[in-house]
């Protein structure tokens, strides 16, 4: 009996007394998924994969459609965007989140930051017809984008989040008239994913709880932010989502415990009794997730992997090491034993190789995977040369060729 009671003290202490796991935490949503922005990796998951509405979350495609054009240089941040009677309208109805639009034109970077910030309709719309068009052009195009990660339960009918009843005549062909934008909080965690790693500048846009446009002074919808009723330290964005259908949504980062974490929470509980519900269930999870997890480097830039070396041909080495070329950070569960293995495909590499070419790749190797893994793939980085290997004499790489011929053709 001694020896049961001294086993289950060990126990105890190993976990902890006010420390969540994993098989008793439950989140204050309906559905809720959480994800390490290092590395992709999903470190909580409920009911993350059935179909729900998101509301204004919407606009975080919506934006990432709007950089991608940019990038592409097909738009600029100071193009001028028409406003149209379809979103002109739309400010005039108080249910709808808006900004005043009197002057019928802004730049893309105004607009980009009525979306994020204020959250409005309108300025979800102008972009939308500015780039496609059309906004079932755009709806189209957000398809297709959606596709191309892999995502193809998603239900889309506009570029904003509103339901299809307050559009008026305005909605997308052969949908309902009230129907609304769908999907599951995984394709929510992609579509964040992509947005905050291929364009990280939309934190500095998601950061802000104010921002002028034109004479009006927006104010976030964002409470964790700083100042803010709901304030947590690290929450730097990124968006909120309200409509009947939706509840109370809302898709954050944040730092936590050297941790870039990403939240999806849809269909908060409690909304009838707290105002706050969807930042209660996220600093639930996010509180969770620092308790039970810690970040581990995998690979550290620069250095090797147990010395691991790439065949060089025509070489005067025959090998040369092979380094990361940026080091490689998991966040790791803190009760688990840590296995930081990687698998190394070189490719083939013949001389002259120069010091930082890309040998290869590693991949981690995750033993340890929470829910369906990883939003993308398991995280890998380049493997790249530590020094320079110069080609060997040409008679010598000519009878090495000439033998390798002989072996294999003849």
């Amino acid at each position: 009996m001694k020896r049961l009671l001294a086993c289950f003290l060990v126990i105890i202490s190993l976990f902890g007394g006010g420390v969540a796991l994993a098989e008793d935490f439950d989140a204050s949503a309906a559905h809720a998924i959480a994800v390490d922005l290092n590395s992709g990796k999903i470190l909580y998951e409920k009911d993350a994969d059935s179909s729900a509405g998101i509301a204004s979350l919407t606009k975080i495609l919506t934006v990432y459609m709007v950089y991608k054009e940019i990038d592409a240089k097909r738009l600029s941040w100071n193009t001028n965007v028409k406003i149209s009677d379809y979103a002109y309208d739309l400010t005039a109805n108080s249910e709808a989140s808006n900004v005043p639009m009197e002057k019928r034109q802004y730049t893309v970077r105004q607009l980009v930051d009525a979306a994020m910030i204020a959250s409005a309709n309108s300025a979800a719309i102008a972009l939308a017809e500015q780039v496609a068009g059309t906004e079932s052009a755009f709806v189209d195009k957000m398809s297709e984008q959606l596709k191309s990660w892999g995502i193809t339960d998603a239900h889309l009918v506009n570029a904003s989040g509103l339901n299809n009843s307050m559009l008026g005549s305005n909605i997308y062909p052969n949908s309902s008239a009230d129907d609304e934008n769908k999907m599951s909080a995984k394709d929510m965690a992609i579509i964040a994913y992509h947005l905050v790693t291929e364009y990280p500048e939309i934190l500095k846009v998601t950061n802000q709880t104010t921002a002028a446009f034109d004479d009006v002074t927006m104010t976030t919808y964002n409470y964790m932010l700083p100042d803010m009723p709901a304030y947590r330290n690290g929450v730097n964005g990124l968006k909120t989502g309200t409509t009947e259908l939706a509840g109370q949504s809302f898709v954050a980062t944040s730092t936590e415990s050297g941790m870039r974490l990403l939240t999806v929470v849809l269909h908060a509980d409690n909304t009838d009794t707290n105002t706050y519900a969807r930042f209660t269930a996220t600093a639930g999870i996010l509180d969770y997730i620092t308790n039970n997890f810690e970040p581990q480097t995998v690979l550290t830039k620069g250095e090797a992997y147990k010395d691991s070396k790439s065949p060089i041909q025509d070489g005067k080495s025959k090998t040369v090491t092979a380094v990361a070329q940026k080091s490689l950070k998991v966040a790791q569960q803190k009760s688990l034993k840590k296995d930081n293995k990687v698998s190394i495909k070189y490719s083939d590499a013949s001389a002259p190789i120069k010091k930082g070419q890309t040998l290869g790749t590693a991949t981690y190797v995750d033993n340890n995977r929470v829910g369906s893994g990883y939003l993308v793939e398991n995280p890998t980085v380049k493997m790249v040369a530590k020094e320079e290997v110069k080609r060997s004499f040409f008679l010598k790489v000519w009878w090495n060729h000439f033998v390798n011929y002989v072996n294999t053709a003849l």
